[in-house]
């Protein structure tokens, strides 16, 4: 739980709290509340946390992580969703991607099956 008596924000996380969500529009901070997750941080929270955020967006608000633990930013990096949501440190959302070495940006690859390799 959080206390802001002092100016000074303490948490205390839960032992199945994976992080602490907040609800944001800008800068104000609308509500927050424990990730509670049962069993390891797997692919479902990320779901979750993407259909969280999809939800925000369509009110005109964003989703922030605060307290996140190192295995939700790990797996959140692993899948290439850490701009998904904002407040993990040193990280932001890529809108479009780089091109690959030589290749042209929006051009799609065709795989030819018996096409032999050089």
């Amino acid at each position: 739980m959080s206390s802001t008596a002092g100016g000074r924000r303490t948490s205390v996380l839960p032992p199945d709290c994976a992080a602490i969500l907040v609800l944001a529009l800008g800068d104000l901070e609308l509500a927050s509340w424990p990730l509670t997750v049962r069993g390891p941080v797997d692919l479902s929270v990320v779901d979750e946390l993407a259909r969280l955020q999809l939800a925000a967006r369509r009110m005109g608000c964003s989703i922030r992580l605060r307290d996140a633990g190192t295995e939700l930013s790990g797996l959140l990096a692993f899948v290439g969703l850490t701009g998904v949501v904002t407040g993990l440190p040193g990280l932001s959302l890529q809108v479009g991607g780089e091109a690959e070495g030589g290749e042209q940006g929006g051009v799609e690859e065709v795989v030819v099956t018996d096409d032999p390799v050089a």
